[in-house]
C-alpha cells in the first residue's frame, strides 16, 4: 500500500480538487454514517480513527473487521469476489491503477451499480501471506497405496463450486511446493500420482491442462507454440501488480536470481489490494497461456502483457505467484520430467478412473498385500505401455483423452499408434569407445555398418495424397525449411506405395558433383519461408530406415526386413535422394569393417552406425554388465534405496517398479526393431573422436569465472554440467578453460552479460539457480542454460567437489573430467539432448573395466590438474 505522502500526491493530482488532501475516513464517513443498522459506537468511529492519526493501513484493517462483522450479521458473505455478479465490477477491476482511484468514473458507475454494503463497495484484501488452507491440508506425499482421495473430494468439490467445479490452481501449486522441495525419486512420483488421482477422480477435465502446466508446456514439440514473452513483461506485471519500482525489483533479482522466486518475495510485500483475488483454476491458467502464445498482430504485446498481470493479480499468495512466473519463464524445474510425468499417469490409472468410466481400477488392498517384486512387475508393466504410446505419438492431447476413457489396457496402443504427419520419437544409438569394443560387443551376429553423414537428421512423412511434412531429431516442425525435398519425396516412392514414414540424413552437397559438405554449410541455409529458387545449399536425402508403409507400422520387423523394403519400393534421384552407404558384416570382419571406418571419415562423415540386422533371442549379449565398484561404494545394481532415490536413480525402480535389471542379471537379449525413444545396443555409434585417444561429451554451460591476466575481460574457466534426466536438474561436471579462442571469449562474453559495463544482463544471473547441483567454490556469473557444448576429455575420474553422478557410482562423490578441452558448440543440439549423468556413470564403469589407474597423472585429482590448466 503507497505511504501517506503519496496518498496525498494521489489525491491533489486532479486539477478539480483543490482542497487538502484528504485520507482513507474521508471517503468511507459518508458510507459508514448512511448505513441504517450503524450503531452510536459505530458513528464515532471515523472520528477517534482521525484523532489517533492511524496510518492508512491501520484504518484498513479495522475497517475491513468491522466490514466483515457488519455483512456476518447481515448474513453475507463479506469475502465474496463480488466480479461474478457484476460485469461492471470485471472491467472496472482489470487494471489495479484504474481501480485504485476513487474519483474516476469508472468507479463511480461500479458503485452505482453495487449493493450499498459495505462488504461489497470498495474492500482492501491483504494478499501478502493468503494461501488455500483447503489443498494446504492435503497429504500429496502419502504412498499412493495409502492414500484415498475420496476422503478429501467432497471438501474439495465444494471449495471448487464457486468456480463452475473447475480445480483450483491452488491443488497444483501445492504439488508443486512438495515435489520442488524433495529431491527423493520415490516423493516426487507419489506426489505426482496423489495429485493425479485427486483430479481423475475429482476433475477430469482439468487433467489434461494440469499435465501441461507440471510438465512445463502447453503444446508438443511439433506444434509451433511460443508463449514469446519477454523478462520485460513479466518485470512490468510484478512492479503494477506489487506495487514496486525498478531499484526495488532489481535489488530483490540481485538477491535470489530465480524469477519465480523474486514474484515470491515480491508478492510478500504486496500488503493490499482493492479487491480479493479471484481463485485461479488450472483450466484458466492453462487457457491464459494459450492465449499467450495464439495472441499475434497489433496490439498483441498489449494484450499477453494484460493477461500477465491478470494471473500475478489473481495468485493468492507467495507460492502460486512463484510458479506462475516460472510456469511464464518456461523454467519450472520440478522434475516433472517426461519420463517422471508418464511414470506418473501409469501409475494413477492403475488406482482410480473418472466418474462414469466402464473400465476397472485395480483393487488397493490387494495390492498392499504384493510382495516388492510382484508389485514392481505390475507398476512396470503399466509404465511401458504408456511410455510406448507417448513415444509413438508424444501428444497429451492424444494419451490423456485416451487413458480416462479405457484406461491402461493393450487397447491404448492401437489407440496411440503411429498416425502420419505427428513424429514418432526416434530411436537412439548407444556409443562405443573404439571398433574393438563394437566388435566384442556384437560377437555372433550379423550387423550393418553405415556412414554416419555429417548433416541434420530428419523424419519424412508422406501420405497417400502427397502431402509432406518433415520433423528434426527433436520433433520440431521443419518442412519449411526444406521446400525442394517436399517437391522431391512424392516422386521417390516406387509402384504400389502410398503412405510412407521414412528416416534419413539431410546432407548439404555439391549440386554437380554431389560431394559431400559440412554440417557448418547446411547451417547457413535459410529455416523458415524458403523459396525454391532461391536455394543456394543443395541438400541431398540419405535413407536409412522405414517405420511406416501403406498405413501399416514396421516397427516390430526386423532392420533387415525393414531396409529391404526401403531399398526396393523407392527410387534413387543422383545427388538429391539415395541411401546411406552401407556395409553387411560379423565380428569376424575386422580389417573389413576398419577399412570401411577409414572410408567414411575420409568421406566427410563423423564415423559409422552399426545396427543389428535379424532378431536372434537365443544369442546371449556379450556386452558389459554393472562395472566394479570402487572400496567404500555400493555397487550401483545393490545400492540402498533411500541415496539411491535421492540421487538420479530412476523413478520407477526406486518405487520398486520400472524397467532396471536386477543385481545380476543380464541385459535383455538385442532385438533388430526399431524401438522409439530408447536408445539400445543394438544400434551403435562410432565415431572418429571416439577412436581417438580422447572421448567427447555434450555439456551444458552454466558458470563462469573472471578470467586473469590477458583473459580478464572475458569468462575463464567455464563451468559445465551433466543433464539428470530423471530429475531435470544440472549436475556440474568440470570447468574447463581450454579449446576456446580470443575470438570465441569476445563472443561468449558477450553472449553472457553480466551488466557490469553499464548495460542490461543477458542470459546470466546472479544467484545460483534452484535447478543446479554444484557444491564447490561459487562462480563469479551464472549463466541461463542457452547452449550444448562438445567437450573432450582424457579421463572421468572420482570428485568430493562436482556432483555429476553422484549416488550412481558412489554415494559420497560425484564424477569429474580430466583435462577437458572445448571441441565446438553444438548448435544441432537442444539442451534435453545433453550428455546426462546415468552415460557419464558408464563411461566411468567402461573406463574402469579397462584397469585404467585413477589417478595416473603424479596422484593429482581433478582439482589438482585445474591449478595446471596453462591460463
Amino acid at each position: 500500500m503507497s505511504s501517506p505522502s503519496k496518498k496525498r500526491k494521489l489525491n491533489t493530482g486532479g486539477k478539480q480538487n483543490g482542497g487538502p488532501a484528504k485520507g482513507l475516513e474521508f471517503f468511507f464517513a459518508k458510507q459508514r454514517q448512511s448505513n441504517a443498522g450503524a450503531s452510536s459506537a459505530d458513528a464515532t468511529d471515523v472520528p477517534e480513527l482521525a484523532s489517533a492519526e492511524l496510518t492508512d493501513e491501520e484504518i484498513a484493517r479495522k475497517l475491513q473487521a468491522e466490514w466483515d462483522k457488519e455483512a456476518a450479521d447481515e448474513g453475507r458473505n463479506g469475502t465474496e469476489d463480488t466480479r461474478s455478479t457484476s460485469p461492471t465490477a470485471n472491467s472496472a477491476t482489470d487494471d489495479l491503477t484504474s481501480a485504485s482511484q476513487p474519483e474516476s468514473k469508472p468507479h463511480t458507475k461500479r458503485e452505482a451499480k453495487l449493493p450499498t454494503s459495505l462488504g461489497t463497495t470498495l474492500t482492501l484484501q491483504s494478499t501478502g501471506t493468503a494461501e488455500d488452507s483447503i489443498t494446504s491440508n492435503i497429504p500429496l506425499d502419502e504412498p499412493p497405496l495409502a492414500f484415498e482421495p475420496s476422503k478429501y473430494l467432497d471438501l474439495l468439490r465444494e471449495h471448487w463450486a464457486g468456480e463452475g467445479g473447475n480445480a483450483s490452481y491452488a491443488l497444483l501449486t501445492r504439488c508443486f511446493v512438495l515435489v520442488s522441495g524433495t529431491a527423493s525419486r520415490i516423493k516426487i512420483v507419489d506426489t505426482l500420482v496423489n495429485c493425479l488421482r485427486l483430479l481423475i477422480e475429482g476433475d477430469p477435465s482439468s487433467l489434461l491442462p494440469a499435465v501441461w502446466l507440471a510438465t512445463n508446456s502447453i503444446s508438443p514439440p511439433y506444434v509451433s507454440l511460443e508463449l514469446g514473452l519477454g523478462g520485460s513483461a513479466i518485470s512490468k506485471a510484478l512492479k503494477q501488480v506489487c506495487g514496486l519500482d525498478n531499484r526495488s525489483l532489481k535489488a530483490i533479482y540481485d538477491k535470489y536470481g530465480d524469477a519465480g522466486d523474486v514474484a515470491f518475495e515480491a508478492k510478500k510485500k504486496q500488503r493490499f489490494t482493492l479487491k480479493k483475488p479471484r481463485p485461479l483454476t488450472i483450466k484458466g491458467v492453462h487457457q491464459s497461456l494459450v492465449k499467450i502464445a495464439t495472441s499475434q498482430g497489433q496490439g498483441s504485446a498489449q494484450a499477453k502483457q494484460r493477461i500477465v498481470d491478470r494471473l500475478l493479480q489473481d495468485a493468492r499468495g507467495g507460492e502460486e505467484s512463484r510458479f506462475i512466473v516460472r510456469t511464464l519463464c518456461q523454467h519450472l524445474r520440478i522434475g516433472a520430467v517426461k519420463t517422471t510425468m508418464l511414470i506418473a499417469l501409469s501409475r494413477a490409472f492403475l488406482l482410480s478412473r473418472p466418474p462414469g468410466a466402464d473400465y476397472s481400477p485395480m483393487c488397493i488392498p490387494e495390492l498392499s498385500k504384493l510382495r516388492k517384486e510382484e508389485l514392481a512387475e505390475i507398476w512396470g508393466k503399466a509404465e511401458e505401455t504408456v511410455k510406448a504410446c507417448f513415444a509413438r505419438r508424444p501428444n497429451y492431447n492424444d494419451l490423456v483423452p485416451v487413458l480416462l476413457e479405457i484406461g491402461i489396457s493393450d487397447e491404448l496402443l492401437i489407440r496411440c499408434g503411429l498416425a502420419l504427419h505427428i513424429p514418432l520419437r526416434p530411436m537412439l544409438g548407444s556409443i562405443t569407445r573404439n571398433l574393438s569394443e563394437m566388435l566384442t560387443k556384437l560377437q555372433g551376429r550379423d550387423f550393418a555398418c553405415e556412414y554416419k553423414y555429417d548433416g541434420q537428421r530428419a523424419q519424412v512423412h508422406c501420405d497417400d495424397g502427397g502431402k509432406v511434412s518433415i520433423f528434426s531429431r527433436h520433433l520440431e516442425l521443419m518442412t519449411d525449411k526444406y521446400p525442394d525435398l517436399v517437391e522431391l519425396v512424392p516422386k521417390i516412392r516406387g509402384e504400389g506405395v502410398g503412405s510412407f514414414i521414412m528416416e534419413g540424413e539431410v546432407v548439404a552437397v555439391d549440386r554437380e558433383t554431389g560431394e559431400l559438405k559440412s554440417f557448418q554449410t547446411l547451417t547457413n541455409r535459410a529455416r523458415k519461408d524458403v523459396e525454391i529458387g532461391s536455394i543456394k545449399i543443395d541438400v541431398c536425402l540419405f535413407a536409412f530406415d522405414l517405420m511406416f508403409l501403406n498405413d501399416q507400422p514396421l516397427l516390430g520387423r526386423s532392420f533387415r526386413e525393414r531396409r529391404e523394403l526401403l531399398r526396393s519400393l523407392f527410387t534413387e534421384v543422383p545427388h538429391k535422394f539415395t541411401w546411406v552407404r552401407s556395409l553387411d558384416a560379423t565380428s569376424n570382419d575386422s580389417e573389413t569393417v576398419l577399412d570401411f571406418f577409414k572410408s567414411a571419415t575420409e568421406s566427410k562423415c563423423e564415423g559409422i552406425m552399426v545396427k543389428i540386422l535379424d532378431n536372434l533371442a537365443g544369442i546371449p549379449y556379450l556386452g558389459e554388465e554393472e562395472g566394479p565398484t570402487i572400496e567404500g561404494a555400493e555397487k550401483p545394481s545393490t545400492a540402498k534405496a533411500k541415496p539411491k532415490a535421492k540421487k538420479g536413480e530412476n523413478a520407477a525402480t526406486a518405487a520398486g517398479g520400472g524397467d532396471k535389471k536386477k543385481a545380476g542379471s543380464r541385459r535383455k537379449p538385442l532385438l533388430a526393431t526399431y524401438e522409439p525413444d530408447k536408445r539400445l545396443d543394438s544400434w551403435l555409434k562410432v565415431k572418429k573422436d571416439y577412436n581417438s585417444s580422447f572421448d567427447t561429451l555434450d555439456l551444458i554451460p552454466i558458470a563462469g569465472w573472471h578470467g586473469q591476466g590477458r583473459k580478464a575481460k572475458w569468462w575463464s574457466p567455464i563451468l559445465l554440467a551433466v543433464r539428470n534426466e530423471a530429475t531435470g536438474m544440472l549436475e556440474a561436471v568440470c570447468k574447463c578453460m581450454s579449446g576456446f579462442t580470443d575470438a570465441f571469449y569476445k563472443e561468449m562474453k558477450q553472449f553472457y552479460d553480466d551488466g557490469e559495463d553499464g548495460g542490461e544482463r543477458r542470459n546470466t544471473r546472479s544467484q545460483k539457480p534452484s535447478f543446479i547441483e554444484y557444491s564447490g567454490p561459487m562462480p563469479d556469473v551464472w549463466f541461463e542454460p542457452q547452449e550444448v557444448w562438445e567437450m573432450a576429455f582424457a579421463d572421468v575420474t572420482l570428485s568430493p567437489t562436482y556432483t555429476a553422478a553422484i549416488g550412481l557410482i558412489s554415494d559420497e562423490r560425484g564424477l569429474s573430467l580430466r583435462f577437458p578441452r572445448f571441441i565446438k558448440k553444438r548448435d544441432d543440439k537442444s539442451l534435453d539432448e545433453a550428455s546426462t549423468n546415468e552415460f557419464l556413470a558408464g563411461l566411468w564403469r567402461k573406463q574402469e573395466a579397462k584397469a585404467v589407474p585413477q589417478d595416473a597423472q603424479d596422484g593429482r585429482g581433478d582439482e589438482g590438474i585445474e591449478q595446471m590448466e596453462d591460463e
